[in-house]
């Protein structure tokens, strides 16, 4: 870990943490490291689903009640 790494206490459900020992030692990976790309991975998902929804933001919304309507209309209930 670098100097500039931070501590934190996790408390994993006890398969998953059993899991993710059995991946580090078969990856020759640390906790960390897994914890840290997984979290990454989440955030950066998270980061895609904003740009996502920024691009959509002058779409037209429509209200659960118009979409049942329109399904029924189209025929598809």
């Amino acid at each position: 870990m670098s100097d500039t790494s931070k501590r934190s206490t996790v408390y994993f459900d006890p398969q998953v943490h059993a899991a993710l020992r059995l991946k580090a030692a078969h990856t020759h990976r640390s906790l960390s490291e897994i914890v840290n790309d997984a979290v990454r991975a989440a955030l950066a998902e998270d980061q895609e689903d904003l740009a996502a929804f920024e691009e959509r933001i002058s779409e037209p919304t429509m209200s659960y009640e118009a979409l049942l309507d329109d399904l029924k209309a189209h025929g598809k209930l």
